[in-house]
């Protein structure tokens, strides 16, 4: 394991952090970062793990006061690689975080998000989400995803959700229908699934960037 690099965001400050895992010829990576956002203050998380045979990006993130935290991370994985997120995010009162994964799997590789919230007693008026979502572009590929929520605040508002499926057929067919080739309706699909991971991005270089750079790991992939 790697050791923890530490980052501190002022109070009323914005700043946002990349990572890119994308290495597959060693035994296997594990970035870990542990964030303390100041009251008032944002950060936030934008990553692609899709490294292997074994991967998998670490972020815990403790939110004083007000502070906010936002996450859009993607795994992709083909072969037999295992590509993971794992958040633990602590709310201080009147904070709140929303973490979107996306992961895309061939092969028999394994996507994996798990997800941690936890709230305080004390920690009132606070606002969570989590949303996990996969596509699995072959029969041996798989996903899961393991939200945690340990809330002893009574007024607070905390969700989670999760998907796991193949492409959807029917938007498939009606592109089919109006003249797109089947692989381009794949390509199109993929590319609009992943763009979710990114869309808090409020730079739209950077946001383009990043959705490029992750479809360029997915070569290989039965698209």
């Amino acid at each position: 394991l790697t050791a923890w690099h530490d980052h501190t965001v002022a109070p009323g400050e914005t700043e946002r952090g990349f990572a890119i895992i994308t290495d597959r010829a060693g035994g296997g990576t594990v970035d870990r970062l542990r964030v303390h956002v100041g009251a008032g203050g944002r950060y936030e998380h934008f990553l692609i793990n899709a490294g292997g045979p074994y991967s998998r990006c670490e972020l815990d993130v403790t939110l004083e006061e007000g502070a906010h935290f936002e996450l859009g991370g993607v795994t992709l994985g083909g072969g037999e690689a295992r590509t993971e997120i794992v958040s633990r995010v602590v709310h201080g009162p009147h904070s709140s975080s929303r973490q979107v994964a996306r992961a895309v799997q061939w092969g028999r590789s394994v996507g994996n998000f798990l997800g941690r919230i936890e709230i305080p007693r004390d920690s009132q008026k606070v606002d969570a989400e989590q949303n996990f979502r996969a596509i699995l572009l072959e029969a041996g590929a798989s996903a899961n995803a393991r939200p945690e929520l340990e809330i002893f605040a009574d007024d607070v508002k905390a969700a989670h959700g999760a998907a796991i499926g193949a492409l959807d057929q029917q938007a498939a067919f009606y592109m089919a229908a109006r003249g797109i080739a089947p692989d381009t309706a794949k390509k199109l699909l993929v590319r609009a699934f992943i763009a979710d991971a990114f869309a808090a991005i409020g730079d739209p270089e950077l946001r383009e960037d990043m959705l490029e750079q992750a479809l360029a790991q997915m070569e290989g992939a039965s698209l």
